[in-house]
């Protein structure tokens, strides 16, 4: 039985920087790229709330064993309860992208003309060097939406065009469109996932006793001993009344707070 299914995720911005030229065959028109987006899972900790991750998974299904801790913070004591962390799912997909060595778009192109003649004296303007265009092979414009696009005979017109952003058009008057690569991409190997750290686990409870350092503290020293069940402690994190932070978990166990 086929299932579609929709997900959504917020994807952040980010910033590509070029690092090295893969060996492959290329096509002489179209430079392609891989990209290959991971979303991290993450877990919102709230105030009274800790998250600890031991060095050995069986310290940490020890303590989820435990239906309490009690933990000596100086002359008094608070009940800590241990809790599995779950995470939502997340996803992992390819981002295949096709861009054009001999082609670009082109937009804000008036419909000061009648629509046939706008196009000639489009292609006529892109066809001059001295505007730093060259022989044109094909050219559509739209005058509904005062967009086209633009192929070239060569390679490297487009590339400076687009690097430009700008071209100076002839329509009657100087017009000045917006210069876009032009691309295609395709959406590959998407996958979804999710599981539960197998190394922490999630306090709950905790009483703001002392200050929020001396608390983690003795959170950290009451787990490291094996009298409690305890072992070694890899990370904790304690978030004090009143905050809240977010930790993110990379596939090989290891968190990361924000």
């Amino acid at each position: 039985m086929l299932c579609e299914m929709q997900i959504e995720a917020r994807i952040p911005v980010k910033t590509v920087k070029f690092a090295r030229v893969l060996e492959s065959e290329e096509a002489e028109d179209q430079v392609e790229s891989k990209f290959t987006v991971t979303q991290t899972s993450s877990f919102l900790l709230k105030s009274g709330q800790a998250l600890i991750t031991f060095e050995e998974e069986k310290v940490a299904e020890q303590i989820l064993r435990l239906a309490k801790c009690s933990v000596a913070c100086d002359r008094a004591k608070m009940d800590v309860k241990p809790y599995a962390l779950s995470l939502d799912p997340s996803v992992k997909f390819e981002v295949h992208i096709q861009v054009s060595k001999k082609s670009v778009r082109f937009c804000n192109a008036p419909p000061t003309l009648p629509e046939e003649r706008m196009r000639d004296r489009l292609e006529l303007s892109f066809s001059r060097a001295s505007r730093g265009g060259g022989e044109v092979e094909k050219l559509e414009y739209h005058k509904d939406t005062g967009s086209g696009r633009v192929t070239f005979l060569s390679t490297g017109v487009a590339e400076n065009l687009v690097h430009r952003g700008k071209f100076c058009a002839d329509a009657g008057s100087d017009v000045v469109l917006d210069v876009l690569p032009l691309y295609e991409y395709q959406l590959r190997k998407f996958q979804t996932y999710s599981g539960a750290p197998s190394r922490t686990v999630l306090l709950g409870g905790i009483q703001a006793l002392m200050d929020e350092e001396d608390l983690q503290d003795h959170l950290e020293i009451h787990f490291q001993k094996p009298s409690n069940y305890g072992g070694e402690v890899e990370n904790i994190k304690y978030v004090p009344d009143g905050a809240q932070l977010t930790a993110f978990f990379s596939e090989d166990g290891k968190e990361k707070e924000e």
